[in-house]
């Protein structure tokens, strides 16, 4: 028999389980439904932040009108910096992340809750999704099945673990520095890379969340190039981490920053962005010469 350890706030009184985290800017109407979904669980023991990243509109009203909501509003900072707000505003020793345009099924964190006392070597672990494309169902392809166990090779190429499916041990999230505030998008891909380098990542093989997506505001639309961010990510990982990485994986983070360069070169060229072009041969020069002291690629990361 496992016997929970169970954290204490300063008062005195019993930590829930789960910190669940919802980041928002400017979406009253999906983030009601997120609420929501996170109000149904069967699993009760949690605490429901909101964290507003500089919202102008209602959406603000929207959270506050909810009474188990602790609402916390932040000048505008991106997705990356309200999550780490979330995380260092909570207290629960697991963290579980929402975007505020997704939903969950009810049975999400129980099945998340059995898998912590199953499966105690995965820290982070996600469940299986439901994809909906612009109102409709939408079956997603096999590269995008989610793995199990050791999965960094196969996130170089893709990011395979959801925000909105994860629960990752507040320790493991700590250690790992948070999501990089410098991103505004890829953010995920970037902490999940840095985290699947150490660790297994588990799987609740059932679909408990429902992930909406083609709608115009969603952050990988407002931008261009993406994969300037990924290559941000890996070389980042490559100059702190290099020297801890196997041949194999070695290999393969190398190989992905060098596919990806030669995609954004071809569309810098054709745009005439030869700053862009200046930074990428920089980039491949260093990938070439095995030498990742370089600091060229984190302009890669401006928006």
């Amino acid at each position: 028999i496992r016997i929970r350890a169970f954290p204490v706030t300063p008062n005195g009184s019993i930590m829930p389980l789960f910190s669940v985290i919802i980041p928002v800017h400017n979406r009253p109407v999906p983030l009601r439904r997120a609420i929501e979904s996170v109000l149904a669980q069967s699993f009760r023991d949690y605490e429901l932040l909101v964290i507003d990243d500089g919202s102008t509109d209602e959406t603000g009203e929207v959270a506050r009108s909810f009474p188990a909501v602790r609402y916390i509003r932040q000048e505008r900072r991106g997705v990356s910096a309200a999550r780490n707000r979330g995380a260092a505003e909570s207290g629960a020793p697991y963290l579980a992340f929402l975007d505020s345009d997704d939903e969950w099924l009810s049975g999400k964190l129980a099945a998340q809750r059995d898998l912590i006392e199953r499966e105690p070597r995965f820290r982070i672990h996600q469940t299986d999704e439901i994809w909906i494309r612009r109102g409709r169902r939408v079956n997603p392809g096999n590269r995008h099945r989610k793995p199990e166990g050791d999965i960094f090779i196969p996130s170089l190429d893709l990011c395979l673990v959801s925000p909105s499916a994860v629960v990752i041990d507040r320790s493991l999230f700590e250690r790992s520095g948070g999501f990089d505030e410098r991103l505004e998008v890829c953010e995920d891909y970037d902490l999940w890379l840095r985290i699947a380098l150490d660790e297994m990542v588990g799987l609740v093989d059932e679909k408990l969340v429902v992930k909406h997506g083609g709608h115009g505001d969603q952050l990988s639309r407002l931008h261009w190039g993406m994969d300037r961010f990924r290559v941000y990510a890996v070389m980042k990982l490559l100059r702190d981490r290099a020297e801890d990485m196997s041949a194999a994986r070695l290999d393969a983070a190398r190989r992905a920053v060098l596919s990806r360069c030669v995609i954004l070169g071809q569309g810098a060229r054709k745009r005439g962005n030869n700053g862009l072009v200046a930074v990428l041969e920089t980039v491949m020069r260093a990938i070439y010469d095995e030498d990742y002291s370089s600091t060229a690629f984190e302009i890669l990361a401006e928006a």
